[in-house]
This record gives C-alpha cells, structure tokens and sequence, in this order.
C-alpha cells in the first residue's frame, strides 16, 4: 500500500528507516495523473529498488493570470493508480509546509530558462527550480525521473542539479502520446471538444518539420515556418512560439549543424496552453 507522508518530519522520518543500500527513485509530479506521469513511475521503479512520487500544485511556478485556482486535483484518483503502479510512498504536502511563513529564499537559473516558456511565463522557472531543489534536499533520491514533455523543465533542473553540485542522477522520460500524436497533459481536460480536434496538429507541426530537416532544409528560420504553417491550418490555434533551439544551452540557432535541434512549440487552444517539442538528430 502506498504511504502516505503529509509532512517533511513524516519524509525525513521515513527516508532514514529505508533499508541500507536501497537506491530510491523519486518522481515529482503536481497530481491529475495520466498514462505519461505513469511511464515515469515505472522509469524509477526499473532503476531503483524503492519508488517515492509527490503531488504538490506548486503555486511559485504560476503567474497572476494562470490556472492554478482551476488546475485539476483527482486526489483520490491519482493515490489509486500510485497503489497500482506499486510506488512505496507518496509526498503530499500543503503549501504552508513547502513554504512557511516570511520564506523568502529562491532558486533562479538564468540562461536555459530565459527563452522559450521562460521568456512568456516570467518566474515559472523559478518556481519550478525553487520547488524541485526544496523536494530533493527532502526526499535524497539517487536518482528523480522528469517528463521530456517539458523539455525545458528538464534543463533547467539538470542545469540546476550540475551547478549546485547535487548528488543525484536526474533521468528524462519520453513523451507519451495519444494514438492522435497530442502529448499527453494534465490540461488536456480542458480542451473542447473542437479544440481537441485541433490539437494534434500541433505534433503534426513538429512532425512535418522534421521530415523537412531528413529532406535536407537546415535553416532554422525556414524549418520554423514550416511548422508555424502546420498551425495555421487551424484558426482555433493560436501559436505563442515555435522555435528551433540548441538542445543543450537552448540557445537559438540559424542553421541545425552537428548538435542537432530542439523543437519547441506553446499554442494556445481556447483558454488551454498547450507544449510540445521533438528533438532533431545531429546533421551528417
């Protein structure tokens, strides 16, 4: 049965009595459960030995105008599939105990998360930072599991995890899609019907792009267009970027040389915002 631990004392107490030698794999999460959270799950427990998720809507990562009011919490829900997917224990704190009164302390990386979500989401990364580097002082994994949905996400906390030198291997998880090609995501509930119609053509945009760049368009400018193209198909989507990044830095590029690219696209369905991304192989 999967434990569960409200407070950072019950963590604490619960990561000192694992056996000695147990290599523990952390998934931090902010609930409404999917089949992608549930890949990740089963990521940690093929390199681990015990399993320990959190759900934490995190309120640091969400600007004045997002959905963290609305943003879905299937509590009862997501504690079954955590029990299915054999996960030890889970983490579930209230906010006032990840961020007591007068915190004021964050966590704040400046290059790979300035572009891309960062430069529309101001603050969202240092939320994300603040929060991620908080779970991992309390939880001590040897090894936590992220999404590649968010691509960006994931750099920012192995940039993170480098440059305060913290002793854990962080491993991304591949997208998991519809049979339609929509990234699998938690906002997906919001979408009208209509709107979900659309939303595969946001993979078919990176898709499109990607068979541009085998055909032998490098140019980043021009690849992007492409895929804004693919968008355009549909006025119910309204791009808030597509971008051909260096997959490491996420700096911006004009030609996909021998690092390969980074894929990036947000658009907006309605009032649902949407990210994807694909990752381009290096240029023979």
């Amino acid at each position: 049965m999967t434990l569960i631990l409200r407070d950072k004392a019950a963590l604490r107490a619960w990561r000192a009595a694992l056996p000695a030698g147990a290599r523990l794999g952390f998934v931090p999460t902010m609930g409404a459960l999917h089949e992608g959270h549930m890949s990740l799950m089963a990521q940690a427990r093929a390199a681990a030995d015990v399993v320990i998720a959190s759900i934490f809507v995190n309120p640091l990562q969400f600007g004045p105008n997002e959905d963290l009011s609305r943003y879905p919490r299937p509590l009862e829900a997501d504690l079954e599939k955590l029990e299915k997917a054999g996960v030890e224990a889970v983490f579930l704190p209230a906010a006032e105990e990840m961020y007591p009164p007068g915190a004021s302390t964050f966590v704040e990386e400046t290059m790979v998360s300035a572009p891309l979500c960062g430069a529309v989401r101001p603050g969202h990364f240092r939320g994300v930072a603040t929060v991620v580097l908080k779970l991992l002082n309390l939880v001590q994994p040897h090894l936590a599991v992220f999404g590649q949905k968010d691509a960006q996400q994931c750099a920012v906390i192995e940039r993170m995890v480098r440059d305060f030198d913290v002793p854990v291997e962080i491993r991304r998880g591949p997208i998991v899609r519809e049979a339609d090609g929509l990234a699998l995501s938690s906002r997906n509930v919001y979408l009208s019907p209509q709107d979900r119609a659309a939303a595969p053509l946001i993979h078919q945009s990176l898709r499109t792009v990607e068979a541009a760049y085998l055909a032998g368009e490098h140019d980043a400018e021009a690849l992007a267009r492409i895929g804004l193209g693919v968008l355009a198909r549909s006025a119910r989507i309204v791009p808030q970027y597509w971008e051909v990044r260096d997959p490491e830095s996420l700096g911006a590029i004009a030609t996909v040389g021998a690092r390969g690219a980074l894929l990036a696209v947000a658009a907006h369905l309605g009032s649902t915002r949407l990210i994807d991304n694909l990752v381009l192989p290096p240029r023979p």
